[in-house]
């Protein structure tokens, strides 16, 4: 049950975000135990964002996972996430911060896993 938040101050066309959405759901695998069957995604684009002090492209991805994952599929995916919102949204790797979280309490359809 993974989630990615995706926000960056650039726009996001339909195109773009068809091929965010794909390429996410395949990015997702590189945890152990998840996939695009579970995972939820947000994507916001043309935020008022700044990072270092300037406008310049910038993303910043939250990815929230039930459980847990090791940091070298983190690593991995990390990696991945950079490269597809980079490549897809022109945004430099070096102005893309990836966060995560894990939860031990996840509520789906009325109850709690």
């Amino acid at each position: 049950m993974p989630f990615i938040s995706a926000k960056t101050n650039q726009a996001i066309s339909a195109g773009q975000e068809e091929t965010l959405r794909k390429e996410l759901g395949k990015a997702i695998s590189l945890l152990p135990g998840k996939s695009e069957t579970w995972l939820m995604i947000s994507l916001e684009g043309d935020l008022h964002m700044a990072f270092q002090g300037t406008c310049d492209p910038c993303a910043m991805l939250q990815v929230t996972v039930y459980g847990k994952a090791n940091p070298a599929a983190y690593e991995k995916l990390t990696e991945k996430l950079t490269n597809v919102v980079s490549e897809v949204l022109s945004v430099p790797p070096d102005r893309i911060y990836v966060a995560y979280g894990e939860t031990e309490n996840w509520g789906w359809n009325g109850s709690n896993f």
